[in-house]
């Protein structure tokens, strides 16, 4: 997945070769055990059905199961043979979903119909989650018609204002993503709403302490480089004009935004003006967490699965090699 040639504005792709990319490679390895939390309405039980059926995840459906198998006759949705935990209600069906991550049960957690504080409030309670010393964090990663590769975009969902030390694990978290992906090269750039380190503007400062410390190995796996303005992170004519010279602008594959809100309407920008498609994944737990949206996609909650097995695996590798 990606390439390391500059990026351009006329490299067209075929719709959706990103995310195709990222199926094929998780079809390769075995299908992650997801504990799926309150898969009750039509999109978020297709979503894990049709995943089942490309053999991405092996599902364990959380939620009322009179419930699940009405919503399933309903719409005429192939359940036959999905393990359910029954639960009474949404904050039940999260409970018991983190509950099987806990219990070594599932490799992988994914969001139904239930509301994103309900399964979050679960997977950060003190005593009963699935937190580790990793700040948790999202990653959109967007499928963008005519780019050449996929963007990551990070963090647009968790971290509403973050601090320079959640950075640290936003931006590792995102590495860790990229190289689980396939990603040849990892970019980072550090957005900002310009190019130079300006007192005035915080963001500038963050990005040029992130960049530091990358350069003294806090931060490992990528090339790091900010504070940068998207047009000169992502165009290579843009940073050529602002004389940046730099392996990362211009063709950068990692965008860390400087807080939420910018991060999602950057995310929002490029899937309703520019066609793109997100999918998205949340780091920094025991498991990947694939959070999915109603206005998600198949083709986009397919690439959510993928991620999720992708990370799954090299958490896998990493634990075993840590055994030997």
């Amino acid at each position: 997945m990606g390439t390391q040639t500059c990026h351009s504005p006329l490299v067209h792709p075929r719709p959706h070769d990103k995310y195709l990319r990222l199926i094929v490679s998780a079809q390769k390895l075995p299908p992650v055990t997801t504990a799926v939390a309150h898969p009750c309405d039509e999109v978020s039980l297709e979503g894990a059905a049709e995943a089942y059926k490309l053999r991405l995840i092996e599902p364990i459906l959380v939620g009322p199961s009179a419930r699940i198998h009405d919503i399933a006759a309903r719409f005429n949705i192939d359940i036959t043979g999905l393990p359910i935990v029954d639960a009474m209600h949404s904050h039940d069906s999260a409970a018991k979903a983190v509950a099987l991550v806990r219990e070594a049960k599932a490799g992988a957690l994914m969001k139904g119909s239930l509301h994103t504080d309900e399964l979050m409030c679960a997977v950060v309670a003190r005593d009963t989650g699935i937190r580790t010393e990793r700040r948790l964090s999202h990653c959109f990663v967007m499928d963008v018609p005519g780019h050449e590769d996929a963007l990551i975009i990070t963090d647009a969902a968790v971290n509403i204002a973050p601090t320079l030390q959640v950075k640290i694990d936003i931006v590792q978290n995102a590495i860790d993503l990229a190289h689980a992906a396939g990603f040849p090269e990892v970019r980072v750039a550090i957005l900002s709403a310009m190019e130079t380190v300006n007192p005035k503007v915080p963001s500038t400062i963050e990005a040029a302490a992130l960049c530091k410390m990358a350069e003294r190995g806090q931060i490992t796996g990528a090339l790091l480089d900010g504070p940068l303005a998207l047009d000169n992170a992502i165009s290579p004519e843009a940073a050529l004009i602002k004389h940046i010279i730099s392996p990362v602008a211009g063709r950068a594959n990692v965008l860390v935004v400087p807080d939420l809100e910018a991060g999602n309407m950057l995310a929002k920008s490029l899937s309703f003006l520019a066609g793109a498609d997100s999918s998205g994944i949340v780091l920094g737990a025991r498991v990947p967490i694939v959070l999915t949206s109603r206005a998600d996609t198949l083709m986009a909650r397919h690439a959510s699965c993928a991620l999720a097995s992708l990370v799954a695996e090299t958490r896998r590798r990493r634990t075993a090699n840590a055994v030997r």
